[in-house]
C-alpha cells in the first residue's frame, strides 16, 4: 500500500527560480521512521529535505540531506515557512518550529522572511591537515564552531578556490562543513560552503553557516545589519542582523513545484 504526502520544492534565499538553494518540504500526517525520511531525501536529491508535522499551534521540523539528519538548516527552514505562508495560507504573525536546535521562529514583512536563529561564534582553531592540503588557496585565519570557518583576504580568492575532493573527503565532519569567507565587493561579506564525504559537495546557500559568519563580520565591520552573498554557481543572498544574542536572517523564496509523493506503508 502507498500513502500520499504533499510535497513542495522551493528555491530559498533568492527571488528567482533556479537561484538560491533548493529544498523539498514534505508535509507529514504522522511520524515516519528515520530510515524512510532518509530514503525520501535521497530520492529528492537536493541539498535538504524538510519534514513538517503539525503540533498544536507549532510545527515539528526536521532536516535531512541525502546522507544524514542535520541539527540546523537555514534554507530549508525558510522554504518551510514559505510553504506555510504562501502555499497553505498560514495567517499567524509568526510560525514556531520545534527543532533539534530549539524553537525557531519565522515571520515576514513586505520584503521577505525573517528567521530568528541562534548564533554560533567561532573560536580560533588549527585546520586539520586533510582540509588544509585540499585547498588550492590557503586561508589567512581559521575558526571553529560547528563548522570550520576559513577567512580569506578577497572575494576573488573565494571565487577561485578549488577543492581537491580526494583529499578533502578523507575527513568526516558530520554534521559540520567548511565555510570560506572574505570581504565582498558589493556586499559586506561573501562565502561558500563545502561538506566532505557528502553527496552534494558545495551547498548553494547555507543559512546556518551565517550563524558563525555574522558574529565574525559584525566585529570586523562594526555593522549591526549586514548584506551577504554566497558565491555558489546558483548564488544567493540574505541580510543578517545581530539582535540580543541571536541572528535574524532575512531572505526570499519562490516555489518551483508542488504535488504529491507516494510512500510505501509496509
Amino acid at each position: 500500500m502507498l500513502t500520499n504526502l504533499r510535497a513542495f520544492q522551493v528555491d530559498a534565499f533568492t527571488e528567482i527560480v533556479f537561484g538560491g538553494n533548493p529544498a523539498v518540504v514534505v508535509m507529514l500526517e504522522a511520524n515516519l521512521p528515520d530510515h524512510t525520511l532518509l530514503k525520501i531525501a535521497k530520492e529528492n536529491a537536493v541539498s535538504e529535505t524538510a519534514y513538517l508535522l503539525r503540533k498544536g499551534e507549532s510545527y515539528l521540523l526536521r532536516w535531512f540531506t541525502p546522507d544524514i539528519e542535520m541539527d540546523l538548516c537555514g534554507h530549508a527552514t525558510l522554504a518551510s515557512a514559505h510553504v506555510l505562508f504562501a502555499e497553505l495560507g498560514y495567517t499567524g504573525a509568526a510560525i514556531e518550529f520545534e527543532t533539534l536546535s530549539g524553537v525557531l521562529t519565522v515571520s515576514r514583512d513586505n520584503e521577505g522572511y525573517l528567521l530568528d536563529f541562534p548564533i554560533r561564534p567561532g573560536e580560533k582553531a588549527t585546520l586539520p591537515i586533510e582540509i588544509y592540503d585540499s585547498l588550492s588557496i590557503k586561508p589567512a585565519e581559521v575558526y571553529k564552531a560547528r563548522d570550520y570557518m576559513l577567512v580569506y583576504k578577497s572575494e576573488e580568492e573565494i571565487r577561485n578556490i578549488e577543492i581537491n575532493r580526494s583529499i578533502f573527503d578523507e575527513i568526516n565532519l558530520d554534521p559540520g562543513g567548511v565555510i570560506i569567507t572574505a570581504p565582498g565587493k558589493d556586499c559586506d561579506f561573501v562565502s561558500r560552503y563545502f561538506t566532505p564525504q557528502s553527496t552534494i559537495l558545495e551547498d548553494p546557500v547555507t543559512g546556518s553557516a551565517h550563524c558563525t559568519l555574522a558574529p565574525y563580520w559584525w566585529v570586523r565591520t562594526g555593522k549591526n545589519t549586514m548584506f551577504a552573498r554566497q558565491l555558489s554557481q546558483r548564488g544567493g543572498a540574505m541580510h543578517c542582523t545581530m539582535a540580543d544574542g541571536r541572528i535574524i536572517l532575512k531572505g526570499n523564496a519562490v516555489t518551483y513545484s508542488k504535488g504529491e509523493i507516494f510512500i510505501p506503508t509496509t
